[in-house]
């Protein structure tokens, strides 16, 4: 009798566990800015996988225009409608003004290796950039590059010259606008729904992104003319509504803490070769393309307008963009000494 009510008392805990935990499993609503197939995208399903494979919750994705453009996405994250975003500093921008960092030309290398390395190690990445999504109800999981920058116009530009009058169509970040501005482009900032069609009917003659996301979205049969002027790297950040996070059980968020971890490393093996397999998909569906790279002296020439960004950026930050600003740039010496 005694080991008959010990078995049940056992059988009803282990009933007891699996309600609990079919209780507590939920689906996790997740919004990225890109396509399927996109570099957020693989992060996304890399991340859903972590999460589905080590635990019974769900994770739902929602990709670019199923629930608006950029700034809908963050305003439902902010309001706990949606409990994971994906969504770059050229958006952010305007919620956290230090986020324009990233825009600032020829700050960071275009080296994939350095870039890689940079984003495993800097500090202000991984110490002082949460801290400033926290102050917006954001939990900064992870900030990963997706690509090098490349600019697309109506005709080949190697000079600063060669984009007077041009309007570039730019994220709806001062920083970038500035940026523009010193490369003597005219900048006109527009949504991503808006640029196919505005460089179509020419009410744009040019913008930028990663080479994968020009292919992607086929800007180059609008803006066939390719320009490498090696000014940056597209980055982008994964974040999760804070409210949502704090009430996570110490487990759950380490949980999704190595979800983040487990798709960036996935990331990194996937942005290796994407670029120049972009390229040639582009080149073999267009004979209209132009490919140019700058050598050292046009990026010179480019360079040098640079500090006039950097000291706009100080402008608009502050003492506390200085000091991250400083902080970038002893982490990015950190990671060269080592090459």
């Amino acid at each position: 009798m005694r080991d008959l009510k010990k078995t049940s008392v056992l059988a009803g805990a282990v009933l007891a566990f699996a309600v609990s935990t079919l209780a507590n499993a939920a689906t996790w609503r997740y919004a990225h800015e890109e396509y399927k197939g996109d570099v957020q995208d693989v992060y996304a399903e890399k991340f859903k996988q972590y999460i589905e494979e080590n635990s019974k919750h769900k994770v739902k994705i929602y990709r670019f225009g199923e629930l608006g453009e950029s700034d809908d996405i963050m305003e439902q994250t902010q309001a706990g409608i949606l409990q994971f975003v994906n969504q770059s500093p050229g958006f952010t921008g305007a919620l956290i003004p230090e986020a324009q960092i990233f825009f600032i030309p020829y700050l960071m290398p275009t080296d994939m290796t350095t870039v890689i390395e940079f984003f495993r190690k800097s500090k202000a990445i991984n110490k002082d950039f949460p801290q400033l999504y926290a102050e917006q109800g954001l939990e900064l999981l992870k900030m990963y590059p997706e690509g090098e920058m490349v600019v697309t116009a109506d005709e080949p530009v190697t000079t600063p010259e060669g984009f007077a009058n041009k309007k570039i169509r730019v994220m709806t970040n001062p920083l970038l606008s500035s940026t523009y501005e010193a490369f003597g482009a005219v900048p006109t900032p527009l949504p991503w729904g808006e640029v196919y069609g505005a460089l179509q009917t020419n009410m744009i003659q040019g913008q930028e992104n990663p080479i994968f996301w020009i292919e992607s979205g086929k800007l180059y049969e609008v803006s066939p003319n390719l320009i490498f002027t090696r000014h940056g790297w597209f980055t982008t950040a994964m974040m999760a509504n804070q409210d949502f996070y704090d009430n996570l059980s110490a487990r759950e968020q380490k949980l999704v803490r190595r979800a983040a971890d487990y798709a960036f490393e996935a990331i990194i093996k996937h942005i290796d070769g994407l670029a120049d397999r972009s390229l040639q998909k582009i080149t073999a569906a267009s004979d209209k393309v132009t490919v140019t790279r700058l050598d050292e002296a046009q990026i010179a020439r480019f360079k040098s307008r640079a500090p006039q960004v950097e000291q706009t950026f100080v402008e608009m930050t502050g003492k506390r963009g200085k000091a991250l600003l400083e902080q970038f740039k002893r982490d990015l010496g950190k990671v060269m000494e080592k090459e």
